[in-house]
């Protein structure tokens, strides 16, 4: 069997840097690349009503704003299936055979889910007392990696493209794998991520300085935003706040506008925006020992920046006057989808001898049983 690859995204809101830092640049790298027997990309909108089932609408809004994002990054049908999670029944399924195979003291070790459980404010797992400081966690957002491992081996992937964050869960995948071909044989492929090769993609940080880019902290660079609005929110980024004056010596570490320049910028980007400096190594060494002033190098970050969505800004323009072709896609890939993990279901039920109706052997061992005993 070839390489496989199955990634996605959660449909809360539009994607952003981080998004394409951390995994979609990426994801259309290898869709280009000729490596892949088959690339699957999931927009998980049933992960996302685990969190969000208070505001169904919310997410029902944003799978178009993800599948535009999808496109305008530049994957694409023909070569990339795209489809939407809660269009496949199978994964349902198996997520509900997988749960036989994972205790919920291991669940609560996940370094994901612990995360995850402090930024959305829910209460401990073991909490008794509820109420509106203190909202239970739902079974279906606890059980969250039991639920990614259904999403992966349903498309027997081989290769998880994801962040940092994500090993955890690609590694509770791993174990499930494991002791499902234990119990009932070998049925499962065990994934491997596959992580961004720039170390500070991984985590890219908010325009706030906080450790990561998220909707619901408000610390965000959409792919979708003007120019306009771009240059805003970098101008407005946080750097070194003892870096008050242009001569004052400067920080670099930690300081969010140099991140974003090690994760975007390359050499030939000097030539065209900057040419008093040959190297980002430079930039920085001007910065540290004092005389270079914050607004000069966001304006140099606002230049990279315009210069990596305006095609994406082109694309979204064309795709957002064909909506209903958008649609037609997602439909026709999740179609698409829905064979493959059917296909796996069927395998995962006779592994597991629950498929009762298509044993002949054992509709026969048994009437030849009672026949015998009659």
């Amino acid at each position: 069997m070839g390489k496989i690859i199955l990634t996605g995204d959660r449909p809360t809101g539009k994607l952003h840097l981080g998004h394409y830092v951390g995994s979609l640049r990426r994801r259309v790298e290898l869709q280009n690349s000729g490596e892949y027997e088959r690339v699957f990309v999931m927009i998980a909108d049933a992960q996302a009503l685990t969190d969000n089932a208070d505001n169904p609408e919310k997410v029902r809004q944003n799978i178009i704003e993800v599948a535009l994002d999808y496109l305008s990054c530049g994957l694409d049908p023909e070569r990339t299936t795209i489809f939407i999670q809660s269009q496949i029944p199978e994964l349902c399924e198996l997520a509900f055979y997988y749960m036989n195979l994972v205790t919920v003291a291991r669940l609560q070790r996940n370094p994901t889910v612990k995360a995850e459980i402090q930024l959305r404010g829910f209460s401990d797992a073991n909490a008794e007392e509820e109420g509106p400081q203190r909202q239970g966690i739902p079974v279906g957002f606890f059980t969250y990696p039991i639920s990614q491992a259904s999403d992966i081996t349903a498309f027997r992937a081989t290769t998880v493209p994801a962040g940092q964050d994500q090993e955890p869960m690609i590694e509770q995948t791993r174990e499930i794998v494991h002791k499902f071909n234990a119990v009932y044989g070998p049925t499962l492929v065990e994934p491997e991520i596959l992580l961004p090769e720039n170390a500070v993609c991984m985590r890219l940080p908010g325009t706030d300085g906080k450790a990561k880019m998220s909707k619901s902290l408000g610390n965000c660079i959409y792919l979708s935003d003007s120019a306009e609005e771009l240059r805003k929110k970098v101008m407005g980024m946080y750097t070194d706040p003892d870096h008050l004056r242009i001569d004052d010596p400067g920080k670099v570490e930690g300081n969010t506008v140099f991140t974003y320049l090690d994760a975007f910028c390359c050499p030939e980007h000097f030539a065209k925006y900057l040419p008093d400096y040959q190297s980002l190594d430079e930039l920085k060494a001007h910065y540290r020992r004092g005389g270079l002033g914050d607004v000069k190098v966001k304006k140099f970050l606002i230049a990279i920046l315009n210069e990596t969505l305006e095609p994406i800004r082109e694309r979204r323009a064309y795709f957002e006057e064909h909506i209903s072709d958008v649609y037609e896609m997602l439909r026709a890939g999740s179609e698409s989808a829905r064979k493959v993990a059917a296909q796996t279901l069927h395998d995962v039920r006779n592994a597991m001898r629950i498929n009762y109706f298509d044993d002949k052997e054992l509709i026969e061992a048994q009437a030849r049983h009672y026949s015998d005993h009659a």
